[in-house]
């Protein structure tokens, strides 16, 4: 971990009731846009601290971050050895929010696809009680920009799938832009998840929203990345598909195993 450890006394003029923010950002070759991303998501809520994730980029993101830090204090490196996957990359980044005294922990995507001009309204939200707040995609007012038909099908119908089988009240579960307090990813137990991409995503919302925290969603105008590739593979999609049936079982046989117990 590189750039110099977040300090006390770090200004909290527009979100008093939240404490310390980070905006976790896990990188795999995001050379092409992380100054982008990180200066404005800087502008955009000044007081928050910047953690960039890297696995290991051979692109060189890794030095770009380390740069980053070196001019901003707050902005911070979390090295990681090699890709191990956008799950472990989270996972890695709130272990070390928590280890250094942060309230508050934002997903977000590297690649410009959340906008960090919108990161005011899931503090609001959180500000007014939430526990997590998802950006959505999917309520009144969010929308999408440049998406083929084929890729807005496929999310909302994972979307229906997921609200089907695990009966989990929220119109975008598989979204990515979304801020937890530290309490609610501290009431469950990160350390058995093994989801990644998408599964994730549902994972981690299913997780706090039976461990009984307020979950609350906000419009969100998600675009699609301008430079780069994209990481969505169809072996996410499978994975997805696969552990979300899973736990949908498991969650509707577990009043009869209950039984059987006893």
């Amino acid at each position: 971990m590189t750039g110099t450890d977040p300090v006390a006394g770090v200004h909290r003029d527009s979100y008093p009731d939240l404490g310390t923010v980070v905006v976790i950002v896990p990188t795999y070759n995001e050379a092409d846009n992380l100054r982008l991303i990180v200066e404005r998501i800087r502008a955009s809520v000044p007081q928050a601290y910047v953690l960039v994730a890297d696995d290991n980029s051979p692109d060189g993101t890794g030095k770009i971050a380390d740069a980053l830090a070196d001019d901003d204090d707050h902005v911070q490196v979390l090295h990681r050895p090699a890709k191990q996957g956008l799950g472990a990359a989270y996972i890695a980044g709130f272990g070390w929010a928590g280890e250094r005294g942060f309230d508050v922990a934002v997903e977000m995507d590297a690649d410009g696809s959340h906008a960090p001009e919108q990161l005011s309204r899931l503090l609001d939200a959180l500000a007014a009680g939430a526990d997590l707040v998802l950006g959505s995609r999917w309520v009144p007012g969010g929308e999408v920009v440049n998406w083929p038909l084929s890729r807005m099908l496929l999310s909302r119908g994972g979307t229906l799938y997921t609200r089907l089988a695990l009966g989990l009240p929220l119109g975008d579960a598989t979204g990515g832009y979304r801020a937890y307090r530290m309490r609610a990813l501290q009431g469950i137990d990160l350390g058995s998840v093994a989801s990644q991409g998408y599964c994730f995503q549902v994972d981690l919302a299913w997780r706090v929203w039976r461990a009984g925290f307020r979950v609350v969603e906000v419009p969100i105008t998600f675009t699609e990345r301008e430079r780069g590739q994209s990481k969505m593979s169809s072996a996410i999609v499978r994975e997805a598909l696969w552990r979300v049936t899973m736990w949908g079982v498991s969650a509707r046989t577990e009043p009869v195993r209950k039984l059987l117990r006893r």
